[in-house]
């Protein structure tokens, strides 16, 4: 059987520099499942401009995360059933996927020590069960909701920009995706950013970031 051999403590100027990383003021981390800067979900409907705020807003954080809801079901490379499919209990069984999936991760980013920015589709009473599904303290919810008109705009705008098409024919709506948004319960922070830029919204999320916490409520 093998001996362990006893390490020697260092001396000298590596001694020191240990106890400076011993006795330095450490970040603030997880304790009880509460974390400084906490999970934020941000919601609203496609072309909502939720990824491009999401983002600016984990950047606001030393330590920032911004998870796609999104990504979780385009890591299916085959057989994933959308909610506009024929299938629609299998639509709601990997919808739940998603959303569980992606409160698990923020989870586990929070508690590493990162503040988590989710953003993704997701309205009515789910958005209430995602946020029960998140233990960390504290929990922010932000609902992007600028009007339709505007959303359409958008939608056209990337599309000549970026080639990218949030509503396909036979898919989903504008306007069913606004009245489903509107059915979510009303807490957290509501923000109409019709005449908003990105910037001047994640500055309103952070102005009133006291009305986004839900931990009272849920």
């Amino acid at each position: 059987m093998r001996r362990s051999r006893k390490r020697s403590m260092p001396d000298g100027p590596e001694r020191a520099q240990l106890n400076r990383r011993a006795t330095a003021p450490q970040r603030p981390v997880c304790e009880n499942g509460r974390m400084a800067d906490g999970v934020w979900l941000v919601v609203g409907v496609q072309a909502a401009g939720k990824s491009t705020v999401a983002d600016l807003l984990a950047r606001q954080f030393d330590r920032g995360v911004h998870v796609r809801g999104g990504q979780f079901y385009r890591w299916a490379v085959t057989g994933w059933t959308h909610p506009w499919d024929e299938d629609q209990h299998e639509a709601r069984r990997l919808l739940d996927l998603r959303y569980r999936l992606s409160a698990m991760a923020a989870t586990e980013y929070c508690q590493a020590g990162f503040a988590t920015v989710v953003q993704d589709n997701i309205f009515g009473e789910d958005v209430w069960t995602w946020l029960q599904a998140v233990p960390v303290r504290p929990r922010y919810l932000v609902v992007l909701r600028p009007s339709v008109a505007v959303v359409l705009e958008r939608d056209r705008l990337r599309q000549r920009e970026r080639g990218k098409v949030a509503y396909r024919s036979g898919e989903t709506d504008p306007h069913e995706l606004d009245t489903l948004l509107a059915t979510t319960p009303r807490f957290g922070l509501w923000l109409d950013t019709s005449t908003q830029t990105p910037n001047e919204t994640v500055q309103s999320i952070l102005d009133h970031r006291s009305e986004a916490v839900v931990d009272s409520i849920i």
